[in-house]
């Protein structure tokens, strides 16, 4: 689902109708290589990656890196006469960097069209890049990225090796949002990438190591009108398993029916879980000082056929990504810490957690 409601949101404003543009439907025929990159005539596409990391001493960071592509219904009269400029595919990407034992986090945005190479994606090349935002394919048989961002606040540099394969998210093909044909996307993750590399910030050097995420998401007119928000969780277990869950929320609060995750086990093998299989519990909420917006940063989280509870936590709660210049809604992402227990015995991990369409007094109920 993953600032997924950026490029959601870029849409809705920017696409007059959703009917040229291809549908997520069931019996989707993936052709790899070739599906890890762009696909134009579906109307929105991210790539996704965060991660956490620690230094050698023990210090604690997140990072989030995400590339997204929205096409332009745009009317032939203002199609300018150079064909590089036409803005018809818009390029967002967002940075973030949560410094968690400083109790520091910062994030910064840019929006591009193609132009003569500004932004996009090229299977050709095996990239994708927004300015010196990229993220480069060292390997399309491994699977093996490098990834790279500068911004003026720090500057990183990660090399992000698989442990698994991927992971084709949902059933047939598809990752359901809804009753309506349409209302999905194809959605794939590594969901345990190793991740080394280097992150200069504060006027320090970091050599940073731990694990990282990617997801792959494309669709057209995904939710619905009843959808008010959703809670995305990404977990990375210490036995060498992942969860990727969803909570869908409708406007009354309640989780919608078409929530769903999927589970990865040590050797790779995904199992799809729906709603009744989940259960998402809030706790704790912290309120934003500056939109408002009131997040629930504690979960307790149950999946009974896997006799599993977790507990997520975070120790940095402002992880919102807001500017009052944006174009885009707040929503807040952030590095988080999972334990619990899964198969009758004790486990802790690490992961991410993006919370979108809170309101000031907005509170949510358990599934």
């Amino acid at each position: 689902m993953k600032s997924r409601a950026i490029a959601a949101f870029l849409a809705m404003l920017l696409s007059a109708s959703a009917r040229q543009w291809q549908l997520a439907l069931p019996g989707c025929h993936y052709q790899f290589p070739r599906d890890h990159f762009s696909h134009p005539d579906y109307e929105t596409e991210w790539w996704y990656y965060t991660g956490n990391l620690r230094d050698p001493g023990g210090h604690r960071f997140g990072f989030e890196l995400t590339f997204f592509r929205v096409a332009v219904n745009l009317p032939q009269q203002t199609v300018p006469s150079d064909a590089s400029w036409r803005p018809d595919q818009i390029y967002l990407a967002h940075l973030a960097l949560s410094d968690i034992d400083r109790g520091e986090f910062y994030h910064t945005e840019r929006l591009n069209r193609a132009g003569p190479g500004l932004a996009g994606i090229d299977s050709s090349e095996g990239r994708y890049w927004n300015g010196n935002w990229q993220v480069r394919w060292v390997s399309l048989e491994t699977g093996e990225q490098e990834l790279r961002a500068v911004c003026e606040r720090f500057a990183i540099h990660l090399d992000l090796t698989p442990e698994k394969p991927f992971v084709i998210h949902g059933r047939n093909g598809v990752s359901q949002k809804g009753a309506e044909p349409g209302r999905a996307s194809h959605y794939i993750s590594f969901t345990r990438l190793r991740a080394s590399g280097q992150l200069e910030s504060n006027g320090g050097s970091f050599s940073l190591t731990g694990l990282a995420w990617m997801d792959h998401e494309f669709f057209t007119g995904q939710l619905g009108s009843s959808v008010a928000g959703w809670d995305w969780f990404a977990i990375q277990l210490d036995n060498n398993e992942e969860l990727m869950l969803y909570r869908l929320r409708n406007k009354s609060g309640q989780a919608d029916p078409y929530s769903s995750g999927t589970y990865v086990d040590a050797r790779g093998e995904s199992r799809f879980l729906d709603s009744s299989q989940i259960s998402f519990s809030p706790g704790e909420f912290w309120q934003s000082p500056v939109s408002g917006a009131a997040y629930p940063v504690a979960w307790k989280i149950a999946v009974p056929s896997l006799d599993l509870e977790l507990s997520e936590r975070t120790s940095l709660k402002d992880q919102e990504l807001f500017s009052r210049n944006s174009y885009s809604p707040a929503y807040w992402e952030g590095a988080v810490t999972y334990s619990g227990r899964i198969h009758s015995q004790p486990v802790n991990g690490v992961g991410y957690l993006e919370m979108t369409g809170y309101k000031e007094t907005q509170k949510v109920g358990a599934h």
